[in-house]
């Protein structure tokens, strides 16, 4: 039995490449969201988009796990880039994710009491990835996110270079990773650059927002392709802790 898999978008343009893929699509609302249901190349799927910044992705991710009964997120869409070596149209995939505007001790001195200010990406679904990669034939990356609430330019992209050395930052998916992880749930971000470090700003955002969506959801179809396919799944039903 493969495992149900969560697809959150923050915007529209970024969930709209995954409607065409969704076979026997139905749809329905809840909590102010619409819910796409169906199977991508066999894998049964739930796919919505949150709305911009973080409460709004951690509403829709807890809709998902508590009404669609998915079993892993991905977090799909774009995000700017802030490692100079990160060009627009570049894949990343995210190894783990931190806020990059919440204090470091907020989570590990007080609950959820973390180990650490970063939310790691879950490993059978980087395996997956690693091969998806592969399959897609795009640049794709895989290293540090980040989130917080507003774009970064000038002197803030500089200042969250230094502090957390991440290849790209958006507004969404370390919010993600946090309803996952409270609830046990596995997790991956994958994110295609708009604006690189050279050329940040919200217009260039809108520019390529599109084009970025498409390919972020061609990557996300190639490891949802291996997940189809794969002998065995730790991620379905039953065996998760």
């Amino acid at each position: 039995m493969l495992p149900k898999i969560g697809i959150l978008c923050a915007g529209d343009e970024e969930l709209a490449p995954f409607l065409p893929l969704l076979d026997r699509r139905s749809v329905r609302r809840q909590a102010m969201l619409t819910i796409h249901e169906g199977w991508i190349s066999s894998v049964p799927a739930a796919a919505l988009y949150s709305g911009v910044c973080k409460v709004n992705a951690a509403i829709a991710a807890q809709v998902l796990i508590d009404s669609c009964r998915v079993e892993a997120i991905i977090n799909a869409g774009t995000a700017g880039g802030i490692d100079p070596s990160i060009s627009i149209f570049d894949t990343v995939i995210s190894t783990e994710t931190a806020y990059h505007d919440v204090a470091e001790d907020i989570l590990t001195e007080f609950h959820p009491w973390m180990d650490s200010i970063w939310f790691p990406g879950d490993p059978f679904l980087l395996s997956l990835a690693t091969q998806a990669a592969q399959d897609s034939g795009r640049p794709v990356r895989f290293g540090r996110m980040v989130t917080g609430e507003a774009f970064l330019s000038g002197p803030g992209t500089e200042a969250v270079r230094s502090a957390f050395h991440p290849l790209c930052a958006d507004m969404e998916s370390a919010a993600v990773a946090h309803v996952c992880h409270a609830n046990g749930i596995p997790f991956l971000s994958i994110r295609t650059i708009t604006d690189s470090a050279d050329r940040s700003a919200a217009a260039c955002f809108e520019e390529n927002c599109r084009r970025a969506s498409e390919i972020a959801a061609q990557v996300t179809h190639a490891l949802l392709k291996r997940l189809a396919v794969s002998e065995s799944c730790p991620i379905a039903k039953g065996e998760l802790p």
